[in-house]
């Protein structure tokens, strides 16, 4: 994924020497699901960096293979694969991971939305010494970083990428004078698991900053959303307004203007700000609302909408 990209990128453009590079195979994507290459994959071929794809590091030639590469350490970014022991323990440096969160919070596949859906004041990245364990390695390095109100994942993702990626090239020019730390405490351990397209399903009986939290930090993928005819609807930004007339008294769900402010389960409106239609490219909400009127009335309940 382009979160690996800008590491690779970082560290083609330091003085370390990238020997090989690893990512999961081409994937079937588009339309025509034509097996389309990773990021990463790219940027080493065009550089005339040998690549390789396996499906699982954990048969033996693959791993025979994965030590045949001459190199000190293996830095890794969203390889999405738990790495076998023989793996860990191949090169003089181990495995380093760059992680976008504050560790032990949201280890696992999906910290960056989950961050912002909890509603979290901060986050950050930390780089790691991969263990066996999902994302339970001592670290090497923390930064924290400020999450802004109405922010969303996409957003979030780039920073951190930004950041994790020179980060990783500070750490392994200072390897051997890092002290590691563990991951304290583990009470405070939760887990960011893959995010599924269920999760998208907006639930208006929630507060306003609640069922904003979930559209930014769905977006831009997969995205929050609600039904209308039978077709789904994206939510990729909104606003949270107190105060709006005729929303006093009105249910979870309600849409109480022209412009679709939403009444939320604590009196409190979202209203959307930008819009997606299945297989169109993302409207503002004022070009949405010129071909598909909502009317005032209408009840939105579970990513479900009524007339």
């Amino acid at each position: 994924p382009e979160f690996a990209a800008v590491a690779l990128r970082e560290l083609l453009d330091s003085h370390h020497e990238v020997v090989a590079v690893y990512s999961q195979p081409p994937r079937p994507a588009g339309r025509g699901r034509k097996l389309r290459k990773s990021p990463c994959q790219i940027i080493a071929e065009e550089r005339g960096i040998p690549v390789f794809t396996p499906k699982s590091l954990r048969k033996p030639d693959a791993q025979a293979e994965f030590s045949s590469v001459e190199a000190d350490v293996a830095a890794v970014a969203a390889y999405g694969l738990l790495l076998p022991k023989p793996i860990l323990g191949d090169k003089t440096m181990g495995c380093i991971n760059i992680h976008p969160s504050l560790l032990p919070r949201w280890r696992g596949a999906a910290p960056i939305p989950w961050a912002i859906i909890d509603g979290d004041e901060q986050t950050g990245v930390c780089i790691m010494q991969l263990d066996e364990g999902m994302d339970t390695g001592p670290v090497l390095a923390r930064r924290m970083y400020d999450l802004e109100p109405g922010m969303t994942a996409g957003e979030l993702h780039d920073t951190l990428a930004d950041v994790g990626a020179k980060m990783l090239v500070d750490v392994l020019d200072r390897y051997e004078t890092i002290t590691p730390t563990t991951q304290e405490p583990e009470s405070a351990a939760t887990h960011a698991r893959k995010i599924t397209r269920e999760d998208g399903k907006l639930d208006f009986t929630k507060s306003a900053l609640e069922v904003s939290n979930r559209i930014h930090g769905l977006s831009p993928i997969p995205g929050a959303y609600f039904e209308l005819d039978g077709v789904s609807y994206k939510v990729l930004r909104a606003t949270l307004e107190d105060g709006v007339p005729g929303a006093q008294g009105q249910d979870p769900g309600t849409v109480v203007d022209e412009k679709l402010a939403i009444v939320c389960g604590d009196g409190k409106c979202v209203r959307p700000q930008l819009i997606q239609k299945p297989g169109k490219r993302a409207m503002e909400a004022k070009d949405f609302l010129c071909g598909n009127k909502i009317q005032p009335g209408t009840k939105l309940q579970q990513g479900m909408i009524t007339s």
